[in-house]
């Protein structure tokens, strides 16, 4: 599209999380002047735990201007370890895919996701994303649509993105009705400082401590923070979206775990726990219509083995920006984007639920196999 078309749509977003944050940026940056982000919490507080930005999504953010601000707030990670739950073994021990695919090498840089989305949120112009606009109704008249939210406000754009996550409100009333899928997991989740860690942080790259029961403890270096990141995830039946659990129901399914994992589950504050099950969505058949598309979760939310969740958000976000500037007008950009995009993480869907075996790592990063 012309630049001049650019700058004149009318971009709504649905959703201020890492993908909506994330295409905001790559619009502006390709000269987008009316975008708007409409985001329905209240408030954008920090919470959740530590995820690690690829190599990939690293120089996207380098390409937006942005690296500076990611890169304060974030660890460099050179690899990954995957090791058995005891520590006895190393199964795998390799270096992040892309780490030196650029004119530069990108780390994956570790990062709280609050700090990320407080990064993504500094780079935007005042005035560009509106908290507190749940949506609640979205009319697809073809050429534009209008949204309702529920505080009666009405926003009509040329663009929408639905980026609203896992349980998106744009999916479910023009795409797919399908629930999300609940994996038969729990994932527990948590912040300690690294004096707390019993020396589990030696440098800033992640180790997955797999267990022959299929849990899994992920732990992530916050190092800048002072902090590590200590994630559970653990087989279970119980499908409610807030499981409550215990200090002994953690140490027990921990029997046979590296006793410095162990002990830091005795003495976690449970008041500060994350605890959620996991959930998915099945690969949707469309993405878009003449004027409305998916993004992130909302179009292809995944399990979090492969850690590709926000990662594919911020590529998709790059994807969007250059669909825009291929195409010939908004519904034929939209067509390029999904095709560019819905192969690649169809196929990183299907990966992540997989999990993992603790009798068969092939590879730290089966995605790339």
């Amino acid at each position: 599209m012309d630049i001049t078309d650019i700058k004149n749509l009318r971009i709504a977003i649905v959703g201020g999380g890492y993908g909506g944050a994330s295409v905001a940026k790559a619009l502006q940056n390709i000269g987008a002047e009316n975008v708007h982000v409409y985001e329905q919490a209240s408030a954008l507080a920090q919470v959740g735990a530590g995820i690690g930005l690829r190599p990939p999504s690293v120089e996207l953010f380098r390409q937006w201007g942005m690296f500076d601000a990611i890169a304060a707030v974030s660890s460099p990670s050179d690899h990954l370890e995957i090791i058995s739950g005891d520590g006895k073994h190393i199964l795998a021990k390799e270096e992040w895919p892309g780490l030196r695919a650029y004119k530069q090498i990108n780390h994956n840089r570790i990062i709280h996701r609050g700090d990320f989305i407080d990064a993504l949120l500094s780079v935007l112009p005042a005035g560009m994303v509106h908290i507190g606009r749940k949506l609640s109704t979205i009319e697809d008249h073809g050429d534009h649509s209008t949204l309702t939210f529920e505080n009666g406000e009405t926003v009509t754009a040329d663009l929408v993105i639905g980026a609203d996550g896992i349980k998106s409100v744009v999916r479910n009333q023009l795409f797919s009705q399908k629930e999300p899928v609940f994996s038969g997991e729990h994932a527990y989740r948590a912040v300690i400082s690294i004096d707390d860690a019993h020396g589990l942080v030696t440098d800033d790259n992640p180790r997955f401590y797999m267990g022959q029961n299929g849990t899994i403890a992920y732990n992530l270096p916050l190092r800048h923070r002072g902090q590590l990141s200590y994630d559970i995830t653990a087989p279970s039946d119980d499908d409610s979206w807030a499981p409550e659990i215990t200090t002994e129901y953690l140490v027990k399914i921990l029997d046979g775990f590296d006793e410095r994992i162990v002990q830091v589950a005795r003495e976690l504050d449970m008041s500060q726990v994350t605890s959620r099950s996991v959930f998915d969505i099945d690969s949707i058949d469309t993405w878009h219509t003449d004027s409305v598309a998916l993004l992130g979760d909302a179009a292809h939310a995944m399990l979090h083995h492969q850690g590709q969740g926000a990662n594919s958000a911020i590529l998709d976000a790059g994807g969007f920006a250059d669909a825009l500037l291929e195409g010939d007008s908004v519904k034929h950009a939209l067509a390029i984007y999904e095709a560019t995009r819905k192969l690649l993480t169809d196929e990183l869907q299907r990966i992540s639920r997989l999990g993992w075996n603790s009798n068969a790592v092939d590879s730290a990063f089966p995605a790339n196999q």
